[in-house]
C-alpha cells in the first residue's frame, strides 16, 4: 500500500507583494514613486516548491505556520486552491504571518524584505511525527529564516528517512550571510539531494568555483543540484564526473520563485524514477517555464507541459 503522500514540503508560506521595475537606488525623504505593476502572490520558498509539485502531480502535504490573521488566511486558502494538503499548516495565536516586500528590477534583479512574524517559531514540533511516516519524500526550505526548526531539522530528516522517505534541502540566502556551518553539517549528512542556487553554494562552500562549490558540498553528504539561470543547471555527487541541462529559452516576465519550481521538478522526476540527468531537465523546463507569468506559482507547468517543452529541445538539437 502507497503512502497517502508523495510529499511533504516543510517551511516557509507568506503573501508576497511583488513591486516594479524599481530604480537601483530608490528615493527616500518620502519621495512618492511610481512602478508600473505590483502584485499580491503566494510566496515562501517552501509553498512555492509545494504548488509546483501539486501542479506536476504529486500528492503534497504542508508543515509550517501562519498567524491568526487575513494574511494567513490568504495563504491557507492559496495552498489548498492549488492542491495541497494543508491539514499540519499551524495556526500560530500570538505571532503574525510573515510577509515579504520584493522590489524587482528591468533587468531581472531584486531586493527581498521579509518580516519574519511566527516564520522564526517554526520548530520540529510543527512537523507531525505521522506525517513523516505516511510520505517517500520530505523537503525543506528557508533554513536559515527558521532558527529553532534549523537547530533540530537533522532529527527530523533522520525521523523521515527511518521511515523509509528520502529528503531534500532548498537552504535559500542567509540574511545574515554567516552560511554557519556547524549548523548546517549534521543536515546535509541526512539530506539526500542539496539544491542551492550558484550564489549559495559558492556560499555554502566558500568556494569561488561552481564545480568546486558542488563537489566540495557533495563530500558532505549529498546529491548537489546547482540552479545558475540562463546557464542551466548541475548536479555533482563528489565522485563522478558533474552532470548538466540547459535552461530553457523563454521571454520571462518574472523570476520569482523559478528556483523552488526548479526544486518541485527535480524531486517529482525523481520520485518519478527518472535519472539525475533527465531529472535535471526536468527542473530546468520547469523553472523556466514559471518566469512566463507574475508571482511564482501562476505559470508552474503540468508534467506533460514540462516533457514537451523538453521534447521540444531534443528535436531542435
Amino acid at each position: 500500500m502507497s503512502p497517502p503522500f508523495d510529499l511533504l514540503v516543510i517551511g516557509d508560506a507568506n503573501p508576497d507583494v511583488v513591486l516594479g521595475p524599481v530604480p537601483h537606488r530608490l528615493a527616500f525623504g518620502q519621495r512618492e514613486q511610481l512602478v508600473g505593476r505590483a502584485g499580491l502572490v503566494l510566496g515562501g520558498s517552501a509553498a512555492i516548491m509545494a504548488c509546483g509539485a501539486a501542479r506536476l502531480g504529486l500528492r503534497v502535504a504542508f508543515a509550517g505556520r501562519v498567524g491568526d490573521d487575513p494574511a494567513g488566511a490568504f495563504v491557507r486558502a492559496a495552498l489548498a486552491g492549488r492542491g495541497v494538503d494543508v491539514t499540519a499548516l499551524v495556526t500560530d495565536p500570538r505571532l503574525p504571518t510573515p510577509l515579504t516586500a520584493i522590489l524587482t528590477t528591468d533587468d531581472g534583479d531584486r531586493a527581498i524584505l521579509t518580516a519574519l512574524g511566527c516564520l522564526a517559531a517554526t520548530g520540529p514540533a510543527d512537523v507531525p511525527e505521522a506525517l513523516l511516516a505516511s510520505v517517500r519524500h520530505v523537503h525543506a526550505a528557508s533554513f536559515f529564516l527558521m532558527p529553532h526548526l534549523a537547530r533540530s531539522l537533522h532529527q527530523v530528516f533522520a525521523a523521515a528517512r527511518s521511515f523509509g522517505a528520502s529528503t531534500s534541502l532548498d537552504t535559500n540566502d542567509d540574511p545574515h550571510q554567516q552560511w554557519d556551518r556547524e549548523l548546517l553539517d549534521p543536515v546535509l549528512a541526512v539530506t539526500d539531494t542539496l539544491l542551492p542556487n550558484a550564489a549559495e553554494a559558492r556560499a555554502l562552500a566558500g568556494e569561488a568555483e561552481l564545480l568546486d562549490a558542488a563537489a566540495a558540498l557533495a563530500r558532505r553528504g549529498p546529491l548537489v543540484v546547482v540552479k545558475n539561470g540562463a546557464e542551466g543547471a548541475v548536479a555533482h555527487d563528489g565522485v563522478r564526473p558533474p552532470v548538466r541541462a540547459a535552461a530553457v529559452p523563454v521571454e520571462p516576465l518574472d523570476t520569482v520563485g523559478a528556483g523552488d519550481s526548479f526544486d518541485a521538478g527535480f524531486i517529482t522526476a525523481t520520485l518519478r524514477g527518472l535519472d539525475t540527468g533527465a531529472a535535471l531537465a526536468v527542473a530546468a523546463a520547469c523553472g523556466s517555464l514559471s518566469t512566463r507569468g507574475h508571482g511564482g506559482t501562476a505559470t508552474q507547468p503540468t508534467w506533460d507541459e514540462a516533457g514537451a517543452v523538453i521534447s521540444h529541445q531534443e528535436v531542435s538539437s
